[in-house]
């Protein structure tokens, strides 16, 4: 790639500015990329997190899990059948809560759970609580960021059920809020007080085959059973959230292929003859387009790894203020995906070159 290296080193400048619109375009794609995985997990981490495939929630509850309404007599039922043997009831209850004795408030998500099942969540700081203390919660760590420490009491504000933090946990948030596990003793304190239905859940999280839920759904009236993506998409706000940023995503990459396509066919453009000339000599259509592969190659590589470590860098100092999250894998997926779009918009530059008449072009020349 004698020749290749030869021009980027004679026409630094240029490729200097092309590099610096790359580098541009690819770190706005990694950046909006991470902003679209930490809004994703934001809103909807505990679900996402679940140790569940599906979840069954009532019947025409547009697979939101707050709309959802289910009785101790289908929990029942649904323990009852053959596909409900590990299955886990849920409760989620948003609200506005404060601490004791202080007066700020913040929202934030009651998921009540069965403590020795699937649905536990890993606690990184204090004690894992049981199913028989309903004085004690356990709170993602986010609110530990905001001030929160073990022991703090905290109120519901509708129903003025008070809670005492005793484990923080990681990764559980819901609808763009923190959620705090309690087990359902302390769940039976958050509800309407008066009710003739006993406890009240909004969904029951399972695991199975296609052909068990179908079975389950036939044999109980009143349910619908959704996957945990369909789960994730009634989440309010979510599906909107991250269209938008797709699109913007997949619109970066258009214009990526757009900037660089014209960049390099209008250099192709002005080496016409010089390309003419090495064919005259013996340089073979192959040997250039080797070429011009490697210098797009190059550029897109040295720009990918500035992009990286820019987005890298901003991330650590957004941090806690920016939902921002960006795993290795999605680097790598949107790495060659940046790579693939440089080679397409190569292609009309390589088709140029290919179809060098080097006569003509000689003639140009001279």
């Amino acid at each position: 790639m004698f020749l290749a290296l030869r021009e980027l080193q004679h026409a630094k400048l240029r490729y200097l500015l092309i590099g610096f619109i790359m580098v541009l375009i690819s770190w706005l794609v990694l950046f909006v990329t991470g902003l679209a995985q930490g809004l994703s997990s934001d809103n909807a981490s505990s679900i996402q997190n679940m140790k569940a495939d599906y979840l069954i929630l009532q019947e025409e509850s547009d697979q939101r899990i707050n709309r959802s309404i289910l009785t101790d007599e289908i929990w029942r039922e649904i323990q009852r059948h053959p596909a409900g043997d590990h299955a886990s009831p849920l409760g989620v209850h948003m609200n506005t809560l404060t601490k004791e004795g202080s007066t700020a408030k913040f929202d934030a998500a009651f998921f009540a759970i069965d403590m020795a099942s699937m649905m536990a969540p890993k606690v990184v700081e204090g004690t894992m609580i049981n199913n028989t203390d309903a004085e004690h919660v356990m709170a993602d760590r986010s609110l530990k960021d905001d001030g929160y420490r073990l022991g703090d009491r905290i109120v519901d504000q509708a129903t003025g059920a008070a809670f005492t933090i005793a484990a923080f946990t990681e990764g559980q948030s819901f609808s763009h809020a923190p959620v705090i596990h309690l087990n359902f003793e302390g769940w039976k304190a958050l509800q309407p007080s008066g009710s003739q239905q006993g406890t009240i859940y909004n969904a029951v999280a399972l695991n199975g085959s296609p052909e068990q839920m179908d079975a389950l759904a036939q044999d109980i009236s009143g349910i619908e059973i959704i996957t945990k993506s369909e789960a994730l998409q009634g989440i309010p706000g979510f599906q909107e959230e991250q269209g938008s940023l797709v699109m913007m995503i997949v619109f970066l990459f258009v214009i990526a292929a757009f900037v660089l396509a014209v960049f390099f066919y209008v250099i192709t453009i002005q080496k016409m003859n010089q390309f003419g000339v090495l064919k005259a000599i013996g340089a073979g259509t192959g040997y250039l387009v080797r070429n011009l592969i490697f210098q797009v190659l190059t550029l897109t590589v040295v720009s990918l790894a500035i992009s990286i470590g820019l987005t890298y860098g901003v991330s650590l100092l957004i941090a806690g203020a920016v939902p921002f999250s960006l795993t290795p894998s999605v680097v790598l997926l949107c790495s060659l995906l940046f790579l693939a779009v440089s080679l397409m918009g190569s292609l009309l530059s390589l088709y140029r070159v290919i179809k060098i008449d080097a006569i003509e072009a000689i003639g140009r020349a001279a």
